[in-house]
């Protein structure tokens, strides 16, 4: 258990952050807006890592420097003791961001949570309500 716990110190290390598309570059992220994808968990890239047949590890104790508020990151091993790689498609880190920022949209956890959509129940709004008084023109208001 102790030698698993050394050679995964030399694992790569993947923050969710890299992948956020919420972030801009100077707050961490490491891949375009367009190919990143909003607000990935820990868990969900963790998954994606599995599903490309990647070794990986969950890290929730550990914090992105940059900012300490967002918890967890993920290890993951790219290459074996001889030096194949895993997965032959993905041989460096950005490869790997790029396939898992494709791969968490499509995670089972997040397809559930966005099919049930809230109805409002709320009556319709009244028209002129937060209207300003001169008209909803704006400008100076008449004597």
């Amino acid at each position: 258990m102790e030698r698993e716990a050394i050679n995964i110190k030399k694992w790569i290390v993947f923050y969710p952050i890299y992948v956020n598309s919420k972030k801009t570059i100077a707050e961490g992220r490491r891949i375009s807006t367009t190919k990143a994808c909003e607000n990935p968990t820990c868990i969900e890239i963790a998954d994606s890592c599995r599903h490309l047949q990647l070794p990986s590890a969950i890290e929730i104790d550990k914090a992105y420097p940059r900012d300490f508020m967002q918890r967890g990151r993920v290890r993951v091993l790219l290459k074996k003791e001889d030096g194949t790689f895993y997965n032959p498609a993905i041989r460096s880190r950005k490869q790997l961001m790029l396939q898992v920022a494709e791969l968490v949209p499509r995670h089972h956890g997040r397809t559930k949570k966005q099919e049930p959509t809230p109805t409002s129940t709320a009556g319709p709004s009244k028209p002129g309500v937060g209207a300003s008084k001169a008209g909803g023109k704006g400008g100076r208001k008449k004597k």
